[in-house]
């Protein structure tokens, strides 16, 4: 799975060729989740402190996300978008 951004040991992923809604795949220690890239809803958990992260990430690079997404969907390779700081 490729990871297309980590940041405060949150990792982000994305797969090639992944169903419907838009969304892309969290990993933070031993949690997992899976966020749709235009409406935030989560699947699985996390944290309260991290998915707070993810969210304000995701508002930063949701037109990233969704390029990335299109790329997966044509089966090129994803770019990498730029960690929360």
């Amino acid at each position: 799975m490729p990871e297309i951004s980590h940041f405060y040991g949150i990792f982000i992923y994305m797969y090639f060729s992944e169903h419907n809604p838009p969304h892309f795949h969290v990993k933070y220690n031993e949690y997992t989740a899976e966020i749709s890239i235009k409406d935030g809803i989560v699947t699985g958990s996390l944290p309260r402190r991290a998915l707070n992260l993810v969210f304000e990430w995701l508002d930063l690079h949701r037109d990233e996300l969704m390029e990335n997404w299109e790329r997966g969907e044509r089966k090129e390779s994803f770019i990498k978008i730029d960690p929360l700081k």
